[in-house]
């Protein structure tokens, strides 16, 4: 498996308890593809440089993971039509 990283940015309006299960659901697309989450890194609330959708605000996670290329395929398709996820870039890191 090949390790990547994704930072994604929730939407700010999404209350605390739809977020959690949000990112629940998020990581659930990696680990029923067969993929590892390694770590979980939420930055919490913070300004956004530049106003996207009109909006100025959102919540920053970043997620180190193990998964195959069908896991990252559908895990790109997934975050693309989710109305909640604002921005995403997921990364492939260097092999060590």
């Amino acid at each position: 498996m090949k390790k990547y990283e994704v930072m994604y940015i929730v939407n700010a309006s999404v209350e605390d308890e739809k977020r959690v299960a949000l990112i629940d659901s998020v990581h659930g697309i990696i680990t029923d593809n067969g993929g590892k989450i390694v770590k979980v890194d939420e930055w919490g609330m913070r300004e956004f440089a530049y106003e996207i959708n009109h909006m100025t605000r959102g919540y920053y996670v970043v997620t180190t993971y193990e998964a195959e290329n069908e896991a990252v395929a559908e895990f790109d398709r997934l975050m693309r039509i989710n109305q909640n996820i604002v921005r995403y870039l997921n990364i492939k890191l260097d092999e060590e």
